[in-house]
C-alpha cells in the first residue's frame, strides 16, 4: 500500500531520521513509538502529505485514501455533533445540495413539456443515482452507530460542538475518520482523551479493520491489544519488529544482548590479531604474515551495538512555604452545566502532605472538581483554602495555553519573575530543552514536548498544593516514570486526576471514586481501591459500569441473563468476522462506485457488472442485519 525508502528529515542541522526504510501493507497495525521529540508525529505528517521531507522516496498506491487524526484539531463553531460528523461525507453533502437545488427549480417551474424541464428531470435522476451508489441513504445510520460506540448519547447529537471539551471534540474527529472508509489510518495519541469504555470500543474496531493503521501512543495496554507490529524511532534510526510493544521490548533487549556479546568476542579477536601484527612486524621473515593480518583487520565488518536514547528530564517539585494542617475544606459543592448535573453536594477534606487520586469515568466530574479547587469555574457550595496555601495547577489541556508563536525560551522568560529569571536556562536544560532546543518555536513541538514545557513553566511559580489533571497525556514512558518519582518525593500536598493504574501505583494514599454525581473515599492506594472493587484493573471497573448501564437501559426489572463465557466468545468472534466481511465488501462496492462515477456509460456496459454490483449490495444489507442481530444477542450475555 505504501513504501518509504531512504527517508531523511533534518531540523536545524540534526537528523530526526536518516535514510529510514519500511513498508506499510494491508492489515498492518503499527505502533509507532519513541521518546518525545523523536519524530513520531512528524512521520505521520509526512505520510499524510502534510509535511515535506529532505531526501528519499514515498510510493503510495493509486487512489489510496489516508485519514489522519492529529493531536490538535480546529473546529468550526456553530455545528451540532451530527452536522460536524456529516462533514466526513463531502461528496454526499455536495450531492445533497445539488438535489436540493434541482428540486427547488422543479417546484418553481410549470413548463412540464419543455426541454429545460426534461433536462432537469434527467439531472435529478443522475444525481439521485450517484447519491445512492455513494451511500447517501445509509450514511446517517452509520454515523449514529459510530458516535454511540465512542460514548455519545442520542441526546448529544444535536448539541453544539462548542459545548464539548477538547476530549469529546477529539472523539467527533475520530468518528469522522472512521466514517470515511480510509484504507490507511494515522492516529496520533487517539486514547489521550478517551475513557476506558471508548478505548475498549476503538480497540474492537481497529482489530477488525482491514486497512492499515499507524498509531502513535504511550498507552502500553492499548498498543499490546491492537498492534501486530512495532516501529521505534530512536536517534534518527528505526527498529522494526512484527510484534506488539511489550513483546518488541523483550526482543530488542535480547538483540542488544546478542550484539554486545558478539562485539565483545570480536574485540577479543581484534586485540589478539593486533598483538600478532606487532610481534611479526619486527621480524623480516614474518613481514608477509603481518601484512596479511592487517588486510584481514581492514576487511572486518565491525559489529555495532544499537544505541539506546536514555536521556530523561530531571524533575523536582519544591515546596514554597509550609501551609496549615487543613489545606482544602469543601462542603456541599454542586455543579451543573446547563441542564446537566455533574456534582451534587460534595464534601471534601484534604490535609497537609496528603496525596490523593481522583478516578472514575469521563464526565463524572473529576476535572470539574479540580477546576473548582483552583477557582477556575463557578460553583455552588462552600470551598475554603487553608492558611498559607499556594496552589499549583496543571490542567489536562495545559499545553493548549502555550503561545505557538513564541520560542521555548521566550515562553519561560515571559512567565518568570526577577527572582527566578536567571534560572530559566537551567530549568529548561533539566527538561531536555538544551542549546538550540530552547530556540524552537512552540508550534513545532510535539505533544509530549509541549507537556514538558508546561511542566517546566509550572516550576516558575511557588506552590505547596499541586493539582494535576491527566499530566501523563502525551508523555513517553520514560518521562512518565520521571514525573512519578518526582511526585513521590514532593513534600507538599498532591491531588491528581488520572486513569493510569501504573502511574498511580505507589503514588497516592487516598482514592476518591467519582460516580453518579457523588464521590466515595477509599483510604488506601490504587491497588487497595481496586481490591475493594474486587477487580484487577481500571478497565474491569469500566466494563462493569458499562454492563450496568446497558442492563438499566434495557429494562431494570428484566431478569439478568446468566453469564456464558463460551457463548460470549463465540458471538464475539462471529461479530468480528461479520465486521471484517462488511469492511471488505464496502471497499469492493466503493471501487465499483468509483468506476461508475469515472465513466458511467462504459462501466455500465460491461457484461455482468450491474448483476455483480447488486449482488454485493444485497449481501452487504444482509450482513448489516446479521451484525445487528449478533450485537443484540451479545448484549444479552455481556
Amino acid at each position: 500500500m505504501l513504501n518509504i525508502h531512504n527517508l531523511s528529515v533534518s531540523f536545524q542541522g540534526e537528523y530526526l531520521f536518516n535514510e529510514v526504510t519500511f513498508r506499510l501493507g494491508e492489515g498492518d497495525r503499527i505502533g509507532l513509538v519513541g521518546k518525545n521529540g523523536a519524530g513520531k508525529s512528524t512521520m505521520l505528517r509526512i505520510i499524510s502529505g502534510e509535511q515535506e521531507y529532505d531526501t528519499g522516496q514515498i510510493a503510495i498506491e493509486k487512489d489510496i485514501r489516508i485519514g489522519f487524526l492529529k493531536q490538535d484539531i480546529d473546529f468550526v463553531e456553530g455545528r451540532t455533533v451530527l452536522e460536524e460528523s456529516y462533514e466526513a461525507f463531502e461528496l454526499i453533502k455536495k450531492l445533497e445540495k445539488q438535489l436540493e437545488e434541482i428540486n427547488i427549480q422543479l417546484a418553481e417551474r410549470t413548463d412540464y413539456e419543455s426541454e429545460g424541464y426534461h433536462d432537469l428531470m434527467v439531472s435529478l435522476s443522475d444525481v439521485q443515482h450517484q447519491y445512492e451508489i455513494h451511500g447517501g441513504y445509509s450514511y446517517q445510520g452509520e454515523t449514529e452507530r459510530i458516535l454511540m460506540g465512542l460514548g455519545f448519547m442520542r441526546e448529544d447529537f444535536n448539541r453544539l460542538t462548542d459545548t464539548f471539551s477538547g476530549g469529546w471534540r477529539m472523539r467527533i474527529e475520530l468518528a469522522k475518520l472512521l466514517l470515511q472508509n480510509n484504507e490507511v489510518l494515522l492516529l496520533d495519541e487517539p486514547t489521550n482523551h478517551l475513557d476506558i469504555e471508548s478505548i475498549i470500543w476503538i480497540e474492537s474496531f481497529l482489530k477488525s479493520y482491514s486497512g492499515a493503521v499507524v498509531i502513535v501512543s504511550h498507552d502500553r495496554m492499548f498498543l499490546d491489544n491492537v498492534t501486530n507490529r512495532t516501529i521505534e524511532i530512536s536517534l534518527g534510526r528505526i527498529y522494526d519488529y512484527p510484534k506488539p510493544y511489550s513483546e518488541y521490548l523483550v526482543l530488542r533487549e535480547e538483540m542488544r544482548g546478542q550484539q554486545m556479546a558478539a562485539q565483545k568476542n570480536q574485540q577479543k579477536e581484534i586485540d589478539q590479531t593486533e598483538k600478532l601484527i606487532e610481534k611479526f612486524r619486527a621480524k623480516a621473515s614474518k613481514a608477509t604474515m603481518a601484512q596479511s593480518l592487517i588486510k584481514k583487520l581492514n576487511r572486518m565488518d565491525v559489529i555495532e551495538v544499537d544505541e539506546d536514547d536514555n536521556s530523561v528530564m530531571s524533575l523536582n517539585f519544591p515546596v514554597s512555604v509550609v501551609p496549615g494542617k487543613v489545606v482544602i475544606e469543601a462542603e456541599g459543592i454542586s455543579k451543573n452545566y446547563d441542564d446537566k448535573e455533574v456534582l451534587k453536594n460534595i464534601d471534601l477534606f484534604v490535609e497537609r502532605n496528603s496525596k490523593t487520586a481522583f478516578v472514575g469515568q469521563n464526565g463524572q466530574g473529576k476535572s470539574t472538581l479540580a477546576k473548582i479547587i483552583v477557582d477556575e469555574i463557578s460553583h455552588s457550595g462552600k470551598l475554603k483554602l487553608g492558611h498559607n496555601v499556594q496552589l499549583g495547577y496543571f490542567a489536562q489541556n495545559q499545553a493548549d495555553y502555550l503561545d505557538g508563536n513564541k520560542t521555548v525560551l521566550d515562553t519561560m522568560i515571559d512567565s518568570a519573575n526577577e527572582k527566578n529569571r536567571s534560572r530559566v536556562r537551567d530549568i529548561l536544560g533539566s527538561f531536555l530543552f538544551r542549546g538550540d532546543e530552547a530556540e524552537k518555536y512552540v508550534r513545532v513541538l510535539s505533544g509530549g514536548e509541549r507537556n514538558r514545557l508546561a511542566l517546566a513553566k509550572l516550576m516558575l511559580q511557588p506552590f505547596n498544593v499541586l493539582v494535576m489533571d491527566e499530566p501523563t497525556n502525551h508523555l513517553d514512558i520514560k518521562s512518565k516514570n520521571v514525573l512519578k518519582h518526582a511526585l513521590q518525593r514532593f513534600a507538599g500536598t498532591l491531588i491528581i486526576v488520572s486513569h493510569d493504574r501504573d502511574f498511580l501505583q505507589g503514588l497516592t494514599s487516598t482514592v476518591y471514586e467519582f460516580k453518579d454525581h457523588k464521590i466515595k473515599e477509599y483510604l488506601g492506594d490504587i491497588d487497595f481501591y481496586l481490591e475493594q472493587r474486587a477487580v484487577e484493573n481500571m478497565r474491569d471497573i469500566e466494563k462493569r459500569d458499562v454492563k450496568k448501564k446497558k442492563d438499566t437501559r434495557k429494562n431494570e426489572s428484566k431478569k439478568a441473563v446468566p453469564k456464558d463465557q463460551k457463548k460470549m466468545k463465540t458471538l464475539s468472534n462471529k461479530l468480528s468476522n461479520i465486521e471484517s466481511d462488511v469492511n471488505k465488501l464496502e471497499r469492493e462496492i466503493k471501487k465499483m462506485d468509483a468506476q461508475l462515477a469515472a465513466n458511467y456509460e462504459q462501466t455500465a456496459a460491461k457484461d455482468g457488472f450491474f448483476e455483480g454490483y447488486q449482488t454485493k449490495k444485497k449481501k452487504l444489507e444482509n450482513l448489516m442485519e446479521d451484525w445487528g442481530k449478533v450485537s443484540e444477542e451479545l448484549e444479552e450475555y455481556a
